[in-house]
């Protein structure tokens, strides 16, 4: 409460304060509208977080938007901690406990030591000071992109007592001849585009920043030189891969240029992928992306010509070819994956009460928690564990796969989702027989995964 007695007599001084209290009211609720403000746009955050991952399926965003949801709501709350902290005085702060990677730091990067000394190191009763101690931090630090040019001098010779020649080391050989890039220069062309999904002509506007002008069609005539001169390493991946005795197999669209329409059409990557570490095999993981025109099993034949073994694949149709009767060519005995068998049966209890899904989704789930506690066992330990374990539920789950089919209409969501289980149950069970087998197809999922990012999301677009 304001004492009448502490206000000064003079009405300059009076007329100061007043000026000063409204200055004072102005700032407060200025301060407000920000934090309203920013109340609303976290709201809305919150929101748009709460539909990509609780929303229906056909409103639901790809995960890639799910995770750009997330990141935009913890970039926005890191922004008000920043201001508040601006507007709280410095002996006010209260301390906020912080997410903090200490330690993670990577022990083969880099250390640029920096000392930080005392202003001077004369004590205050006029002795020299000596250090007892001293508090060490690492912060994580990037040198951006450089740009260099490799000048490469070849000199001359020539003897002056006879004219015999000029002597000259030879020119190195490079990748494209007379042309401006290094190796190296082309690899990170090449990881840009496909590993981190920069098409050519924004590298090419990164390097005109830089005053580098290279038309995009210059970029693309590097990317092809290099696809011809990576051919013989693809093609010895994929025949060391062909001489395994299981793989997995999986194919997803891309979106490729009609030359002529101006316009794209739909291609397909085809992923032929290696993962023994589950079960502790010796072939190294690996994967390799083919391209082909469509989807049809034939390409698939193709892409195996030469392979004999275990293929773990999904429920797409194409690849029945490979097992039919009349095929020539090399036994390949087909795997399939319980994690689509699953996914039908999910979704199905997110458009309502399904009992009979919802148990079909917790007997695959004791499947899966077995898988866990058996993996990167050996194959002998890994099929002890499956006939001791899994076979009885696989057993108990055919008897109630039967039960269901005959007494849900066939077309019916849930019918379609139990006759596909029904329909690849041989393929599904070969897991419980064999230790190398995996129980989906996870494995070379994981892998087409970026190569199918993409076509759903770009950062332009947010």
């Amino acid at each position: 409460m304001l004492n009448t007695a502490d206000l000064p007599d003079d009405v300059a001084a009076l007329k100061a304060m007043l000026i000063a209290a409204k200055a004072r009211e102005a700032g407060k609720d200025a301060q407000m509208a920000r934090k309203d403000e920013r109340i609303e746009r976290l709201e809305k955050l919150v929101a748009a977080f709460r539909q990509a991952a609780f929303g229906r399926k056909s409103e639901k965003s790809d995960p890639d938007q799910f995770d750009l949801a997330l990141e935009d709501l913890e970039t926005a709350m890191a922004s008000i901690h920043a201001e508040d902290e601006a507007d709280t005085p410095t002996g006010n702060r209260a301390i906020r406990p912080r997410a903090i990677n200490r330690g993670s730091l990577p022990k083969h990067l880099p250390r640029v030591e920096e000392a930080i000394e005392p202003e001077s190191l004369i004590c205050a009763c006029g002795g020299c000071l000596h250090c007892i101690g001293e508090d060490v931090s690492e912060r994580l630090d990037i040198v951006p992109a450089q740009f260099r040019v490799i000048v490469t001098r070849r000199p001359k010779y020539a003897c002056r007592a006879c004219t015999d020649g000029v002597a000259q080391a030879p020119a190195p050989a490079r990748l494209i001849q007379a042309g401006l890039p290094t190796e190296a220069t082309i690899a990170h062309v090449l990881v840009s585009k496909y590993a981190d999904h920069l098409p050519l002509y924004r590298q090419a506007q990164i390097m005109s920043r830089q005053g580098i002008d290279l038309d995009r069609s210059t970029l693309a005539d590097w990317v092809g030189r290099a696809a011809f001169e990576l051919r013989p390493v693809f093609d010895a991946l994929i025949a060391d891969l062909k001489r395994s005795t299981k793989l997995f197999m999986d194919e997803t669209r891309a979106p490729v240029l009609d030359p002529g329409s101006r316009k794209t059409k739909i291609g397909y990557f085809w992923a032929l992928a290696r993962d023994d570490r589950p079960w502790g095999g010796g072939g190294p993981p690996g994967v390799a992306f083919t391209y082909a025109p469509g989807r049809g099993g034939q390409h698939a034949e193709r892409i195996l010509q030469g392979f004999a073994g275990v293929l773990q694949v999904d429920g797409y149709a194409g690849y029945n070819r490979l097992t039919a009767p009349d095929r020539v060519g090399p036994n390949i005995q087909l795997a399939y994956c319980w994690a689509h068998a699953r996914r039908k049966l999910v979704e199905i209890t997110r458009t309502g009460t399904a009992p009979i899904a919802e148990e079909g989704v917790r007997r695959i789930g004791e499947l899966y928690r077995i898988e866990a506690e058996l993996r990167g066992l050996n194959p002998e330990a890994r099929l002890a564990g499956r006939q001791e374990r899994s076979a009885p539920l696989i057993a108990d789950m055919r008897t109630w796969l039967t039960h269901h089919r005959a007494r849900v209409a066939g077309k019916s969501p849930l019918g379609e989702a139990l006759n596909y289980i029904a329909k690849y149950w041989d393929g599904l069970c070969i897991f419980v027989a064999d230790g190398r087998i995996e129980i989906d197809n996870n494995s070379v999922e994981r892998t087409i995964r970026p190569i199918a990012m993409p076509r759903s999301f770009c950062p332009c677009r947010r």
